[in-house]
């Protein structure tokens, strides 16, 4: 399983998640430990920040397909809001299709024009 963010997330995680931290999120949703499935593949998961509880933490958009890939695709503070709206949710799940769509050539290119970011374990 390859695991990826889209550049819209990875600029909105940027200075509040760590790879480190999307990595361990990436394994509980493999595991069947998310949050809330969306449909089609798409799933809200909570993360904790730093000196935080998941509760008060941020909220993740995760699209992932059992053998294939994982795409982090959305994420927003509990702060901010405290959901996503249908229109929102129907759009992601269209995203979701769409990566599970690519070829492993797609996601290099895709990867190599900084549309997508690979994260990698250490």
């Amino acid at each position: 399983m390859r695991i990826f963010k889209n550049k819209i997330f990875n600029k909105w995680a940027k200075g509040l998640l760590t790879d480190e931290s999307l990595l361990v999120a990436a394994n509980e949703i493999a595991a069947g430990n998310y949050d809330v499935a969306l449909g089609k593949k798409v799933y809200k998961q909570r993360i904790a920040l730093t000196n935080t509880g998941k509760s008060d933490g941020t909220r993740i958009i995760v699209a992932f397909q059992k053998g294939s890939n994982m795409f982090f695709i959305y994420g927003f503070e509990k702060a901010e809001r405290a959901n996503i709206t249908k229109p929102e949710k129907n759009a992601l799940q269209g995203l979701a299709k769409l990566y599970f769509a690519f070829s492993a050539e797609e996601l290099n290119q895709e990867v190599k024009a900084k549309r997508l970011i690979e994260i990698k374990p250490k």
